[in-house]
């Protein structure tokens, strides 16, 4: 009996160390360089080019014409539209330009690859005009006789702001107003008093700087509308560089939500002539806001909310209050400086004047305006009296948002404009519409379904209709300013596109939070997906509130590095969540003052949606990621609700907008308030800080930064390292030396570490060591 139970005991303790050892032995699956390059080609850029039969670069001339390009498999033609006889035909013998082109330059020119740009014909359709290689062209269409145009380029630099009649450039010099003439070169100062910190035309708003001059000329180019900011108390941002010896300390104006300075402006019109003359308009200093998502200043310095009579004798504009509630258009005398109080609005959250656009304008020749309001809880446009400043009329209305006012056509009186949410379907898609003054006769110009962009005749009688969905190609057709289609015109092929094997992305609509509010986002799976298998979730997440993760349901042949990812073995979702813009006021204003919802609990609720019926997507492992705000959000995903996100790769966060730029902030936060509670002081802000929720990591978190980003300061992110730290909490980081907030030429590096991480905790697989991106 002792030998049998010592033969048993040993067989057990030998069966119990084999199984541990092969256990120990079972290693975690090597991911290869072959993978993540094949997975790689789904984010090539150079797939945009397999896209063919596409019309680009077109316009319109002589009243009955339209030419356009379009490249195929073998390579790009020019097509001459006769819209009277709705024919199209090759616009002209690429063969006999191209010999004659080559004969010219004395250098071989293939017919199926010429690059000509600013294609156009005389109006008798004898002579074509064009550029190749910086050189204007001009060709006799009879024989192809080709003459080089000599045409004196009036030089200008990127930080001048040339006049409507082109002769005159204006610039700042010593925080001050100068112009000059492009033809003389004779310089003229304008503004005497400006200094530092306080000058004029000034591009400074907190993450928003350069030396360009922010004005808007009149249309005769004899008056300047801009401003003199004052910056002299607000306070300073810091940064510094990483290098040998002593870093660069980039220091500038960047005022936080709370402080009691922030960037103001006077407004000022200035006369030129042979004696410059400011005058200051008699109004209390303004806030440097603005009515759209832009501060004060476009991108290409052009001054916001500002319109000229056609005299230049008035100038209208609108102001707003520093926590964007109020916006009041007012009209100056720019002789006087007198201003006239015209129009006010105040609302609860903010106010916008449309999508990314200024939907307000005064009809001076009429004495009327045009005013864009939520208050119907979606945006609409609405005529009113300029002199008793009493409605007219409402001139759109429904469910449905006003996006962009393109054109007033005051003989007309008719509006042409986009809109969303109008039309069956996907309320993102893009449709153009006319309407007139008094609302009546309101017509969809582009019926077909999708997201449209035209591209009108100079006088609006006709324009070219491109249109696509997440999966359908562009498709282009002809149409007159009623909406009807004249002509055909070309069919986007993407044969070449399918060859590469590109997957379409899986368009979705769920329900959000509350249960009943449709929400649309888009899915990549993997090509090679089975639903027995069980493959972890990616979230890719930009919150908002001026923007969503998706917004734009157009065709696209790479979206992001979603299919990329997704090819690891990946599921990819990206929403458009409550809270975001393009719906109505309610849905946008979702989470404001709580800009730490970040639209989470509606990208979770989707993916258990989705779950439910693809099979395959493993709810029990969710990874999710973003940069910017998406930083902020997936940070605040893994802190919020650690049960479900179990991974986070985090980007540039504004973590904390207490250390952001006040205008963003005090928009979507609402003013930085103070209060006291059983001793304790906190703020209204305290709802969106990362940092204070950090203790609750369960899951992994790489979060990153670029050490000079002048945009999120990179403060944002050291409040979070400091927190986990301090709650003892493991998380990986990367800081990008001397990056800004793109991370520049560090970018593929930053997405090959994401995917690796991504790779490494979801899936529990080895990477490829230190794979490549950037040598594809």
């Amino acid at each position: 009996m002792k030998a049998t139970k010592f033969n048993l005991t040993t067989l057990l303790l030998g069966s119990l160390l084999f199984f541990s050892c092969s256990k120990s032995e079972e290693k975690s699956k090597q991911r290869t360089s072959e993978e993540y390059e094949q997975a790689a080609k789904h984010m090539d850029r150079s797939l945009y080019g397999l896209v063919y039969n596409q019309v680009k670069r077109s316009s319109f001339f002589n009243e009955s014409h339209l030419i356009y390009s379009t490249d195929n498999k073998n390579g790009k033609k020019f097509v001459l539209v006769d819209i009277k006889a709705k024919t199209k035909k090759e616009a002209f013998d690429h063969d006999k330009l191209a010999k004659s082109l080559s004969k010219e330059l004395n250098q071989e020119i293939e017919k199926n690859d010429l690059s000509i740009y600013q294609v156009s014909f005389s109006n008798d359709l004898k002579t074509l005009n064009f550029s190749f290689n910086g050189n204007e062209f001009s060709c006799n269409m009879e024989n192809y006789a080709l003459s080089k145009k000599t045409t004196e380029t009036k030089k200008t630099y990127r930080n001048e702001h040339v006049s409507p009649n082109g002769k005159l450039a204006a610039y700042i010099d010593n925080y001050n107003l100068w112009v000059r003439d492009l033809e003389t070169n004779e310089k003229k100062q304008l503004t005497f008093d400006g200094e530092k910190h306080y000058g004029y035309a000034t591009n400074n708003a907190g993450w928003i700087k350069n030396d360009g001059a922010v004005l808007k000329w009149s249309p005769n180019s004899d008056k300047i509308a801009t401003f003199q900011q004052d910056s002299r108390e607000v306070g300073m941002m810091f940064l510094t560089s990483t290098n040998v010896g002593h870093p660069r300390l980039e220091a500038w104006k960047h005022p936080l939500p709370g402080d009691e300075h922030i960037f103001t402006i006077e407004r000022v019109i200035i006369h030129l002539g042979t004696k410059p003359k400011v005058v200051r308009l008699k109004m209390d200093k303004d806030f440097q806001r603005g009515s759209t998502t832009d501060h004060i200043a476009g991108w290409d310095n052009e001054l916001l909310d500002a319109q000229w009579n056609e005299d230049g004798s008035k100038f209208a504009f609108v102001s707003g209050s520093r926590d964007h509630k109020v916006a009041h258009l007012q009209i100056a005398d720019t002789q006087t400086g007198n201003v006239k109080s015209i129009h006010k609005e105040e609302v609860e959250t903010y106010y916008e004047s449309g999508v990314d656009a200024e939907n307000w304008k005064v009809l001076f020749d009429s004495n009327e305006f045009i005013w864009y309001s939520e208050k119907s809880n979606w945006g609409h446009i609405y005529l009113y009296d300029l002199t008793t400043k009493q409605l007219k009329n409402q001139i759109t209305s429904g469910d449905w948002i006003v996006k962009q006012v393109k054109k007033v056509d005051s003989k007309n009186r008719k509006i042409y404009f986009t809109a969303g949410g109008k039309e069956t379907g996907n309320p993102y898609h893009n449709y153009y519409y006319s309407v007139n003054f008094d609302g009546s006769d309101l017509k969809n110009l582009t019926p077909d379904k999708g997201t449209h962009s035209v591209k009108f005749s100079d006088d609006y009688s006709y324009f070219v209709d491109t249109y696509s969905t997440t999966t359908t190609p562009p498709i282009s057709v002809l149409r007159n300013n009623s909406g009807e289609k004249i002509l055909d015109l070309e069919v986007a092929d993407i044969s070449a596109l399918k060859e590469k094997n590109w997957q379409e992305p899986i368009e979705f609509s769920v329900k959000a939070r509350d249960n009943k509010t449709d929400i649309y986002g888009i899915m990549c799976i993997p090509s090679h997906y089975d639903e027995s298998k069980k493959y972890p979730i990616l979230n890719y997440i930009y919150p908002g509130p001026q923007s969503g993760s998706v917004g734009n349901y157009q065709f696209r042949p790479v979206w992001r590095d979603f299919q990329a990812v997704a090819e690891l073995g990946f599921v990819v979702v990206a929403v458009d969540a409550m809270g975001t813009p393009m719906r109505s006021k309610s849905f946008h204003d979702a989470y404001y003052g709580n800009m730490g919802d970040n639209g989470l609990p509606d990208n979770i609720t989707a993916i258990k949606q989705l779950a439910q019926k693809y099979k395959g997507m493993d709810i029990d492992r969710v990874g999710i990621w973003g940069h910017s705000g998406g930083g902020f959000a997936s940070t605040r995903a893994v802190f919020a609700y650690p049960d479900f996100y179990d991974v986070a790769v985090s980007g540039a966060g504004n973590h904390d907008n207490r250390n952001y730029e006040a205008d963003w902030g005090e928009k979507w936060q609402g003013l930085l308030q103070k209060e006291t509670l059983d001793g304790v002081e906190s703020t209204n802000y305290e709802n969106q800080a990362n940092q204070l929720i950090a203790e609750n990591l369960k899951g992994k978190l790489l979060i990153t930064h670029g050490s000079m980003d002048d945009n999120v300061p990179p403060s944002n992110t050291m409040l979070v390292v400091e927190a986990l730290i301090k709650a003892n909490k493991d998380f990986d980081m990367i800081l990008f030396p001397n990056k800004r907030h793109g991370y520049g030429n560090m970018t593929k590096y930053m997405t090959r570490k994401r995917w690796d991480y991504f790779v490494t905790h979801l899936r529990k697989e080895i990477p490829p060591k230190e794979f490549d991106l950037s040598k594809l």
